[in-house]
């Protein structure tokens, strides 16, 4: 069988198929649609549905990760055929069920599998809601005062003769492996009896955790790190992101934050939290528990220990392929201390061995076949103290060295001892014994010679010091290392360690693998065992210091280079120093003897039997045991120790243990077990208690499952406990509601727990007694609800009946059963016609119900047109009829139409688009005439099609509605006829939901590019528009984006601005820009936010030149901020009385007032004016210029020739103008000249008297010249040339234009 893995059109769907090549017409199994993921709440009923398609129908099966889904009170699986769903149902859903859930499709030819996640959730129940709601309620004296909980509930103290409580707590927290190292930390030796409370507190913490995490794992207890911090870490996702993460420490909540500077702080990568505490302090040793809102995720007990290093771990060098060790003397005893590489952790196992004396003073750290990658620092903490060292590695060819470290010269724990004594100088009796006993043993081991060959000390190592003297070949008596003879000159000392040399002499017979000390037990099989250079070396064996032969009850075996001594049974006395000599060479070991715990294989068969009894009854266990020094005995039910109590006792003697239980219950059955310890060894033996007892009542609730006029049935549980032995019957007793007396109905057999009372009156309620029975006695009784009968309860409709196939002379249909069964069962079928045209139905089975969900019917006419319904019929009658199906012809299949032709798109906007296309062509025997159409869309992000007419349309035209704006879609029309669909045709692009794409432009014609608004006003700008697709609007002001203050609000069809209080400082040009991906466009509109205008300062008369005065007034204050602010002259004299404007738009503090006539007087008002209008007038001095009365003389003068004739000047010369745009400019000057000179004004030296767009004016010497309209071209400079025939002149300014 092969196995091709295939890709599902539905995502999260793996397809396996499991032949080369499919058949035609045959295909592999896949999902249609997957089961959803669901979160429901516990007591919930959950569907999870699957709908699949293959060829052949393939069979679907459900699983899950943490179980089976076999029970089917709590998984029910069925097919739904009107829907084509595969369902797993579960009713009422508790914490158990959730979990992940697996739906495979397997058919012969491959298999589809997909997974989805049920989560359970609590359910929340409102506080301090009356039972029942009579009164209305004070909502207000319900809410609670927020309260931050900054501490835990404390856990209790731990009693006398107890556990810890904080134990369970940890342990809650480590994986099972850590569970020994754990509960040694805390004083437990032996933890297998609090086993399955630790499991159900497990699971208890598991399903809170649930409720707020996803995953949790790898959780890490809290320890000190090389870089002086305690750290614990965990990986956890959490449901909601946004949950409050509190860490408490013995049970007060601490502050924390990101900051890796801080005392505590969390940092957190990916879905790793890790927790640290800066420069642990003794007084930081405390409980530490993690909750994520009020859920304990990991608890961590902080110890720091008072502890020094006496000895430090000192650096190592090893070669490549050996073994290099790291030791350290502590002053007080550990338990354990951190090992570290760096910033990881060391464990012991197959890399490293981590061992710890008796004392608990002596650690040691051994690093198994250095590697190269082995080298760098390592670290050992204690407490909150560390020591660290660095191992080098060396390459080395040979590989069959070991490296001699510095740290090698402690690696006898007795001499450890021996250092850490002499440092502390508290000596007792026992360490000096010690110290002359090792005195002894270096003595004996000494070197004869100077220096000479290779020598071994007294502790199995090489006996040398750092001068190079050693010794003759001796070997030392207590050690277990070996090495080749040599000459003395070959040790070389090199940088602080040793380097063993090789030279071309016959090293001689040598120890490949030495002696090893041995643990046996009494009466088993001992074996010591070493290894030679030699095959044809002889050795011989001792035991403290005593030769040993085969006579001496011992197998002394040779096998080549192999040398062993065996003893089949050992005893006590084979316990001791046993050594091995061969040619001047010894190897040392020490054979350990112990006496376990032992049973006799009989009485242990014995009491594995199970123990039977009556409750009420005593139960008794013994059994005898036998072993060396002194024994523990513990027994054990169900894991919980049993202690002396008044129906628990318990004797043991030196040879046999008793226990009696007295008056046993039936909770009392479970598991009995013994434990039997001593200091070599636990022997263990389990019995079994049966205590029988009467049973449990039935479960409830009973289920009805008939209820007609004439019977009633019912099911029900079993019990839940059936006394320890099966039911034999059920007794059922019955009561009819209204009256006292209960009948006895008999009993029926226990295997089936349902019951059919056909003894009932119709309209009449009963209610019913179960009690079990079983060899022991009868339970009490489960009583059911009230339970009528006689009620007439008809079935729901089936569904909507299905047209298999059609014939000329035979219509085919079927159909499924009804949801409701009206609470009995469904008998039969009654199946109606209907001739279209008519309205008489008829029925189609005259012959009875028809039993099956499938009928043939044949009572059909070629071309007619027929619609069915059909209706359940149970006990009680038929039910409704069912929805009729959709009209048949009878008649011989058709063929499937064929494509359709000249798809197009008519129209679209952003929620619709409409289609047309043609007919398909009809091929006689390929394809029919099609009878209507489907339209098919697809959005471009899913792979499933989706109908938008559930039927066929009849027009060759549609239109789609309720697009989402700007989505992308896949459009196909089908064309189909009873024959079925016929191919689909499609466009070759997709189809954006929008109108036709158009350039943006603006709507309105008379948009104002200009708004004045009062200071304090709201400025609203409309902007309407007409774009597609939907453009992008950019707000600018002068240039930049708009204040936060302005409001910018856009739409489909416009935009507005909105300034809801207008400032001076909004005064600017605002630009709209739209644009699509056809094009853009902009508009500028400029807003002036100003105010009434303050008044001009005092004006001043002065008369420079007869029949002229000139006005001078102090500028407005409003001048300085508004550059549009100019100056309105009106004049007023005695002769007219009314006020005449004389000069307007003036942008300077002076105008010369001509034709000012004596005897009159005037009257002069200056006004500010600006965008909003005029200010109040500043009024000048009265003007007059008297007029003298004289009286009339003729004077005939002398004429006399004079000449006035004089070349022309300016008296008053053109000045430089700044106009803003848009608005006017008037430009003056002051001339004379005899005769009048003749004035032509130049722009960029082009001659302006003759442009119409100009208007000049020349009176009385004062030449003028007023543009309308200042615009951009306007801009350069303009000039004034004057001349006569006696000369000219000329003057120049520049006119700059703003805006």
């Amino acid at each position: 069988m092969v196995s091709i893995k295939k890709r599902s059109r539905v995502t999260g769907v793996t397809i396996t198929q499991y032949v080369e090549q499919l058949p035609v017409g045959k295909s592999t199994p896949d999902f249609i649609r997957k089961p959803m993921a669901v979160t429901v709440q516990e007591g919930k009923k959950v569907l999870l549905k699957a709908k699949v398609s293959g060829e052949p129908v393939p069979t679907v099966t459900w699983e899950r990760n943490k179980g089976k889904v076999d029970d089917p009170r709590k998984f029910i699986t069925r097919y739904d055929e009107r829907a084509q769903e595969h369902i797993l149902e579960i009713p009422g859903v508790t914490p158990d069920e959730a979990d992940s859930y697996k739906c495979f499709a397997i058919n012969k030819y491959g298999e589809a599998v997909c997974s989805t996640v049920v989560t359970v959730t609590g359910i929340s129940k409102p506080k301090g809601q009356a039972a029942n709601s009579q009164a209305p309620q004070d909502f207000r004296s319900m809410l609670k005062k927020t309260v931050v909980v900054t501490r835990k509930k404390q856990l209790p103290p731990q009693k006398e003769g107890e556990i810890d409580p904080k134990l369970l707590e940890v342990l809650l927290s480590v994986p099972k492996k850590d569970y020994e190292k754990t509960c040694f930390d805390f004083g437990v030796t032996d933890f297998r009896w609090m086993l399955k409370r630790i499991n159900q507190l497990k699971k208890e913490r598991e399903n809170e955790q649930a409720k707020v995490i996803e995953k949790l794992e790898n959780l890490k207890q809290i320890e000190v790190k090389p870089n002086g911090r305690a750290e614990f870490s965990l990986d956890m996702k959490l449901c909601d992101p946004n949950s409050t993460i509190n860490l408490y420490k013995d049970g007060t909540m601490i502050p924390y934050d990101e900051d890796e500077n801080s005392k505590h702080s969390l940092k957190k990568v990916g879905t790793k939290y890790i927790f640290s505490i800066r420069d642990p302090q003794p007084e930081d040793a405390g409980f530490y528990q993690v909750d994520v809102e009020e859920t304990n995720v990991l608890t961590s007990d902080f110890q720091v220990p008072t502890v020094e290093f006496i000895t430090r771990i000192e650096d190592a060098k090893a070669a490549e392929g050996e073994d290099a060790k790291f030791q350290c003397v502590l002053s007080t005893p550990l338990n354990r201390i951190t090992w570290s590489k760096e910033d990881s952790s060391i464990e012991d196992g197959e890399k490293y061995e981590v061992t710890v004396s008796e004392d608990k003073l002596n650690h040691k750290l051994t690093i198994k076949n250095c590697e190269m990658a082995d080298k760098g620092a390592y670290y050992a903490i204690a407490g909150v103290t560390s020591s660290s060292a660095v191992l080098t590695v060396k390459a080395d060819p040979n590989m069959g060295r070991k490296a001699i470290s510095k740290t090698g010269d402690l690696n006898d724990d007795t001499e450890l001892s021996v250092a850490k004594q002499s440092k502390m100088q508290n000596e007792k009796d026992d360490s000096d014994a010690a110290r002359q006993a090792l005195a002894a043993k270096d003595v004996d081991a000494a070197p004869k010679g100077g220096l000479g060959n290779e020598g071994y000390g007294g502790d199995g190592r090489l006996g040398f010091d750092k001068t190079g003297s050693g010794g003759d070949s001796g070997m030392g008596s207590g050690g277990k290392n070996n090495g080749d003879k040599g000459d003395g000159d070959d040790l070389l000392l090199t940088d602080g360690d040793y380097k063993i040399e090789k030279d071309d002499a016959d090293p001689g017979v040598r120890f490949v693998s030495g002696l090893s000390d041995t643990f046996a037990n009494v009466g088993e099989r001992a074996e010591l065992y070493c290894k030679l250079s030699s095959e044809t070396s002889e050795g011989q064996w001792y035991k403290n210091g005593k030769l040993l032969t085969n006579d001496d009850g011992v197998n002394i075996i040779k096998d080549g280079a192999c040398h062993k001594l065996i003893m089949d049974c050992c005893n006590k006395d084979d316990a001791g120093i046993y050594r091995f000599e061969a040619e001047g060479r010894k190897s040392d070991a020490t054979l350990n003897i112990q006496d376990p715990p032992k049973i006799d294989t009989e009485a242990l068969g014995n009491f594995s039997k199970p123990i039977i009894i009556k409750a009420g009854k005593n139960a008794e266990w013994k059994l005898p045991f036998s072993g060396g020094a002194q024994m523990n005995i513990e027994w054990y039910k169900n894991d919980e120790r049993l202690l002396p109590a008044m129906n628990v006792k318990i004797q043991t003697s030196a040879g046999e243990s008793r226990l009696y239980l007295t008056k046993c219950q039936r909770m009392d059955s479970g598991e009995i077990k013994i434990k039997i310890k001593n200091e070599n060894g636990t022997a263990e033996a389990i019995s079994k208690l049966i205590v029988l007892d009467k049973p449990t009542p039935p479960q409830g609730s009973v289920d009805i499952m008939q209820s007609a006029i004439t019977s009633v049935e019912f099911k029900w549980k079993p019990p839940k406990d059936n006394g320890g032995c099966p039911i034999t019957n059920y007794i059922i007793e019955r009561q009819q509601v209204g009256r006292n007396k209960w009948f006895n109905l008999g009993e029926i057999p226990g295997s089936n727990p349902s019951y059919k009372d056909s003894d009932v009156d119709p309209g009449r309620r009963y209610c019913y007694r179960i009690r079990a029975k079983n060899d022991e006695g009868i339970s009490d009784y489960l009583q059911t609800e009230d339970i009528p009968a006689g009620v007439l309860r008809y079935p729901g409709p089936p569904s909507v009946p299905k047209v298999v196939s059609a014939f000329k002379d035979c219509i085919n249909l079927s159909w499924a059963p009804p949801c409701d069964t009206g609470g009995t069962k469904i008998v039969g079928y009654n199946l109606e016609k209907n001739k279209k045209g008519t309205n008489y139905w008829s029925l189609v089975n005259q012959g009875g119900p028809i039993t099956d969900t499938k009928h043939a019917v044949k009572d059909v006419f070629e071309g007619a047109a027929y619609e069915f319904r059909v209706s359940a019929i149970n006990l009680s009658g038929p039910g409704d009829p069912s929805i009729p199906c959709d009209t048949v012809i009878a008649r011989d299949p058709m063929k499937p139409p064929g494509k359709v032709t000249d798809l197009k798109l008519t129209s679209s906007n952003y929620s619709t688009f409409s289609l047309a296309w043609t007919k398909p062509k009809e091929i006689n025997g390929i394809a029919d005439e099609a009878q209507g159409y489907y339209v098919e869309l697809r959005p471009i992000d899913c792979l499933d099609w989706t109908r938008c007419n559930a039927t066929p349309i009849t027009l060759t035209s549609y239109t789609a509605l309720g697009l989402k704006a700007m989505a992308t879609y896949w459009v196909r029309v089908i064309a189909t006829n009873y024959g079925g669909d016929g191919e689909p045709w499609g466009f070759d692009n997709y189809i954006i939901a929008m109108p036709p794409p158009v350039k943006p432009k603006f709507k309105d014609r008379k948009m104002k590019n200009f708004v004045v608004v009062r200071s304090g006003n709201t400025v609203r700008l409309n902007i309407n528009f007409e774009a597609c697709p939907l453009p992008e609007i950019i707000w600018l002001r002068d240039g930049i984006p708009v204040p936060k203050h302005v409001t910018i609000t856009n739409s489909d069809k416009g935009s507005q601005l909105l300034i809801p209080t207008s400032e001076h400082n909004d005064t600017g040009i605002y630009t709209i820009t739209v644009k699509n991906i056809v094009g853009q466009a902009s508009f500028n509109i400029e807003i002036r936010v100003t105010d009434d205008p303050k008044p001009p300062g005092s004006v001043e008369l002065d008369q420079n030149i007869p029949g002229t005065v000139t006005l001078s007034w102090t500028s407005s204050p409003d001048e300085r901020r508004d550059d549009r602010l100019h100056y309105m002259v009106s004049k007023r004299d005695s002769f007219k009385r009314t006020w005449r404007t004389v000069a307007d738009n003036l942008f300077n503090n002076k105008f010369t007032v001509v034709n000012i006539l004596p005897g009159r007087e005037y009257n002069f008002r200056v006004y500010a004016k600006n965008d909003m209008g005029l200010s109040t007038p500043a009024i000048s001095p009265v003007f007059v210029i008297k007029k003298e009365k004289e009286k009339f003389k003729v004077n005939i003068p002398e004429r006399k020739p004079l000449d006035f004739q004089s070349s022309p000047s300016f008296i008053v010369p053109l000045k430089m103008r700044t106009a803003p745009h848009g608005y006017e400019c008037c430009m003056s000057c002051a001339v004379k000249g005899d005769p009048a000179p003749r004035v032509t004004w130049y722009h960029n030296s082009v001659g302006l008297n003759t442009n119409t767009n100009y208007l000049i004016t020349s009176v009385w010497g004062v030449c003028s010249m007023l543009i309308l309209r200042v615009g951009p071209n306007d801009y350069g400079e303009y000039k004034v040339i004057i001349e006569n025939k006696l000369g000219t002149a000329e003057s120049s300014m520049t006119l700059n234009v703003r805006g």
